[in-house]
């Protein structure tokens, strides 16, 4: 097999990973959080951490399309991704904070930790009794940015390793999308339901989903590669 080929596997299979990485920092707070009785955005992990992707996915092929994707050019195109998912995830959270905040009227309020580890103020005398926490705190917000990064940065990895099998910009953008999909989806069966970031104790479950994404890319890196012989 070409060194190229190899390459491109390599960086499917990493590319996978790091999207499920990412997946386990967005603060994902499901229907309970759309009634702001629960930490994070109210939405599901896959939709969420996949609407990030995209927007990284996106910017990245813009860039791939101005640049190119040798040298400097690879660097740049994961950066686009990178921040083009931060700016996604970034104004989403900002928006769900301003409808929980002065649409429903709770403070912002963490339930997995007693004190917000970045502003260090307390949480807990700011849960509502009978919910998990509302809101999106300090804390979840920079922990989704982070995450937002990842995903985009392994978005973007994974349509330059496409790129570079051959596939036009269209095809890699469609086959990115789904193989987004696929470990954004194993990422949130992992989790099994919902995560306010990385000091939720959920998070410590991210080393089998990466694991399982390890796996899972690698065989749709297989695939490509034989899709593009």
């Amino acid at each position: 097999m070409d060194a190229s080929l190899l390459i491109s596997l390599a960086e499917i299979t990493i590319a996978g990973a790091i999207i499920n990485a990412s997946v386990h920092f967005v603060p994902v707070g499901g229907a309970p959080a759309a009634m702001a009785t629960s930490t994070g955005v109210g939405t599901g992990t896959t939709q969420l951490a996949a609407g990030a992707g995209f927007t990284g996915l996106m910017a990245a092929a813009v860039m791939a399309s101005k640049v190119g994707i040798d040298g400097l050019g690879f660097l740049l195109i994961l950066l686009s991704g990178a921040v083009g998912s931060m700016i996604m995830l970034g104004v989403t959270m900002l928006i769900g904070q301003l409808i929980y905040v002065f649409g429903v009227g709770v403070v912002p309020a963490a339930d997995k930790c007693e004190i917000d580890p970045i502003t260090k103020d307390p949480q807990k005398p700011y849960v509502t009794p009978g919910t998990t926490g509302h809101g999106v705190p300090t804390v979840c917000f920079v922990s989704g940015l982070i995450g937002a990064a990842l995903g985009g940065l392994g978005g973007a990895l994974a349509y330059i390793a496409l790129i570079n099998l051959g596939f036009t910009p269209a095809v890699a953008g469609m086959l990115a999308v789904g193989f987004f999909f696929i470990n954004a989806v194993l990422a949130s069966y992992n989790i099994g339901g919902t995560i306010e970031g990385f000091h939720d104790p959920k998070f410590k479950k991210m080393p089998n989903g990466v694991i399982a994404s390890l796996v899972a890319s690698l065989v749709c890196g297989i695939v490509a590669v034989a899709m593009a012989l």
